[in-house]
């Protein structure tokens, strides 16, 4: 006879499907980690940019104690590093496109670390005038150039095409941990040691970052045959862009946001010291409000599994500008510390987004340089956000460069948003008016000449154009 069998509790049996969708949700937002060459990669890169933020703060402390508080210089500052973003980013990516990534990305970090050592040793021995960080800032954006667009594009060598969207939102998210612990560390550090030991610990930071990119495995890496010298120029990659009015419209967008609306950086700390009167430390709690909310935007970003929609992307520069422009009219520290968690979730979603809709609808073969234009929009416009800030700022008050900058990219994605519906109108009126052409008018559907789904010579219909071809970014 066979035993009864004991009834389950179904209290338990419930607890037990309540945990598995957490679970199933931790794997599905890290399932890049599985990969060896990107937690190498994410390994440095986290002690790197840490370290980079924790230099943002003391760079920006450094230049406002040499000058009294100037914001010309800051902005100054900021156009330097930029500067040449604007006009080598572009060539930075046909260097991506020619040669390896990763050998690239150790001579970009090994050169930055060697800058940030350099100026850290003036601070320290009290050599550093402001030209010292004018010329370093300077030589630090070269270096960006080349780094930059590298390291955007390796992200598909290094998990394949099927996981960028969840590696590349994984990079956020490492990046912005840092964006919270640099930004923290730096005003405790700045206020115990001052500014030149953090930019000693930034240089040595960028060791993990070479120790990382030399441990890979170079035969894992998901590398694209490598263009000829006459097919990786600058123009071929514009003109392939020209044939794309989807990556367009998104770059178009990322520009006027990125003018207008990201200069955060240089904001807050205007912010801190001339409208709430506030020290390092609580400088550094703005700047890490901001960094919490794009630290959630990026996790929320790992669920990604396709290419996003234009209406996304649209959507969210509008919440950004709203936010932007809420947090420039904060009556105090306190509220300016709620609304920036939001208005930091706000930027990176749309500037995620806006990424995922460019890198997974270009072609594998000019990946380097279509990032590259990206990176050049993003932040090759700060030179040029840098000089709106300080207009404003001098004519209309520190709090203009944010309420301003965020009106007006509210602006920007009500145009995009007009532009888009007017877009799917006219798609569709196009469509409709199209005559159909129906050679068989009753087919049968046995019939392997009539029916599209068992003859080999017709090709799919509903695939969109601008989706990247499955196995493009695989080991050739």
């Amino acid at each position: 006879m066979t035993p009864a069998r004991t009834p389950r509790n179904p209290r338990r049996t419930a607890l037990r499907k309540s945990r598995r969708p957490p679970r199933r949700l931790l794997a599905t937002s890290l399932r890049s980690l599985t990969v060896r060459n990107f937690r190498l990669f994410a390994g440095g890169q986290i002690a790197s940019a840490t370290g980079t933020w924790m230099m943002v703060v003391a760079q920006d402390w450094l230049v406002l104690e040499l000058t009294g508080d100037s914001g010309t210089a800051l902005a100054t500052v900021t156009a330097l590093q930029f500067t040449p973003m604007l006009l080598l980013t572009l060539y930075g990516g046909r260097i991506a496109d020619r040669y390896d990534k990763r050998a690239l990305l150790t001579g970009a970090n090994v050169v930055s670390g060697v800058l940030a050592l350099l100026l850290g040793l003036l601070v320290t021995g009290g050599a550093a005038e402001l030209w010292h960080v004018y010329v370093f800032a300077l030589a630090l954006g070269v270096a960006n150039a080349v780094e930059v667009p590298a390291r955007l594009s390796f992200i598909a060598e290094l998990v394949g095409p099927d996981l960028v969207p969840n590696a590349s939102a994984l990079s956020g998210a490492y990046f912005n941990i840092a964006r919270v612990l640099g930004p923290s560390l730096a005003g405790l550090l700045i206020e115990a040691a001052g500014t030149g030991t953090v930019m000693l610990l930034n240089a040595a930071s960028y060791a993990a970052t070479v120790a990382g990119l030399r441990a890979m495995r170079p035969g894992e890496l998901h590398r694209p045959p490598r263009p000829a010298a006459d097919q990786a120029r600058v123009t071929e990659g514009l003109a392939h862009l020209r044939s794309r009015p989807d990556l367009v419209a998104t770059l178009a967008l990322l520009a006027a946001v990125s003018l207008f609306g990201l200069n955060l950086q240089l904001t807050l700390p205007l912010m801190a010291r001339t409208v709430f009167h506030t020290d390092a430390a609580a400088f550094g709690l703005l700047t890490a409000a901001l960094a919490a909310g794009s630290l959630l935007a990026a996790f929320t970003g790992t669920l990604r599994r396709g290419r996003p929609r234009a209406r996304l992307v649209i959507g969210w520069a509008c919440a950004f500008g709203a936010l932007a422009a809420a947090t420039g009219w904060a009556p105090n520290l306190a509220t300016a510390l709620v609304l920036l968690v939001p208005t930091g979730f706000a930027s990176l979603y749309f500037a995620q987004a806006a990424n995922h809709r460019v890198q997974l609808g270009s072609d594998p073969a000019y990946r380097g340089r279509v990032m590259a234009l990206y990176t050049l929009i993003l932040q090759g416009s700060a030179p040029l956000g840098a000089l709106f800030v300080g207009a404003v700022t001098q004519y209309l008050g520190t709090r203009s460069a944010l309420w301003a900058g965020g009106l007006l990219s509210l602006a920007a994605a009500l145009v995009a948003a007009a532009a888009d519906r007017s877009d799917t109108r006219a798609a569709a009126t196009t469509q409709a008016d199209r005559p159909q052409e129906h050679p068989h008018p009753h087919p049968h559907p046995a019939d392997p000449k009539t029916d599209p789904k068992t003859d080999p010579t017709t090709e799919p219909t509903t695939k969109p154009a601008s989706e990247p071809t499955p196995g493009t970014g695989s080991r050739p």
